[in-house]
């Protein structure tokens, strides 16, 4: 893979044709390696991957889109996507975001996500298949909240666990008992609201004016609160973020008693992805829900 030609290419096919003065190396996750791309024209944000599988990019930027369209929340615009055809590299050009946080960057996020969540779709899920980290994600449109929960959210990582061997036979029960009983806590009616999907606190960054942006999202129509379930989970969102929301979304009064139900299924991912140092985190949970 040559980095120099790859991105002279997209330049080029986006109507860039300047020259590219710097192109170095930043922080971007530990997926992809990420740079910061700056040409005679503007500045680019670049992902690029020799090792993901088909859609991986395409994916992204259909999630990223999808964000954009709402006209709520401010996203990356997205230049460029392509996978090569043999399956030896992926790229992804994306507008390159730059600013530092003011005093209502938390409230502007907030906000943001509360009328994302007013975003409401037909149905649960999403047409398209996609991805969670680097893990692919089943989808499909479901009526039902709890039906698509199970069988689309916690089933599959429990299966990909098993298959990993870090799925011993007491959590496998416990969450065997959970799986059928998830109605006592879940709502059995909710409005299929469009979601982020991965908000962790590395998923959203200031721009210009401390003006908040999502990145690196996994989209799909789901039930609000497991959004705002994650956000929980590993922090990186200030108690503004939380009151801002409320005043445009409120929370259950029940949510407190299911939010770790949908912090399961991201502990669950963390299982697969990074291994055991998650198990007890799992079991934790498992114990509260079904003893």
């Amino acid at each position: 893979m040559n980095l120099s030609s790859i991105l002279r290419e997209a330049l080029d096919q986006i109507g860039d044709k300047t020259a590219i003065v710097q192109c170095k190396s930043v922080s971007g996750g530990d997926i992809n390696a990420a740079y910061y791309v700056r040409s005679e024209h503007r500045s680019y944000f670049a992902k690029i991957n020799e090792r993901i599988p088909p859609r991986f990019f395409q994916s992204e930027a259909a999630g990223l889109e999808l964000l954009r369209q709402t006209n709520v929340v401010r996203v990356p615009k997205v230049y460029h996507c392509v996978e090569a055809e043999d399956g030896s590299y992926g790229l992804l050009l994306l507008e390159w975001i730059e600013g530092e946080k003011t005093d209502q960057t938390a409230v502007l996020l907030g906000q943001a996500v509360a009328r994302l969540h007013q975003c409401y779709g037909q149905y649960f899920g999403l047409a398209e298949d996609s991805f969670i980290g680097r893990l692919p994600q089943k989808n499909g449109q479901y009526e039902n909240w709890i039906d698509y929960f199970r069988e689309r959210r916690l089933l599959p990582q429990v299966q990909l666990a098993e298959q990993k061997g870090r799925m011993p036979t007491y959590r496998r029960k416990k969450l065997e008992t959970l799986l059928q009983s998830l109605d006592q806590w879940l709502p059995p009616t909710c409005k299929p609201s469009l979601l982020h999907g991965d908000l962790w606190g590395g998923n959203w960054m200031a721009g210009e004016h401390g003006i908040p942006y999502l990145i690196d999202p996994s989209v799909f129509y789901g039930h609000s609160e497991m959004d705002i379930a994650f956000t929980e989970l590993f922090g990186g969102f200030p108690n503004a973020f939380y009151r801002a929301y409320n005043e445009i979304q409120p929370l259950s009064p029940e949510y407190e008693d299911r939010k770790e139900l949908y912090q399961l299924f991201y502990l669950l991912v963390h299982l697969n992805l990074f291994g055991e140092t998650y198990g007890a985190s799992v079991d934790r949970i498992l114990q509260r829900y079904v003893g």
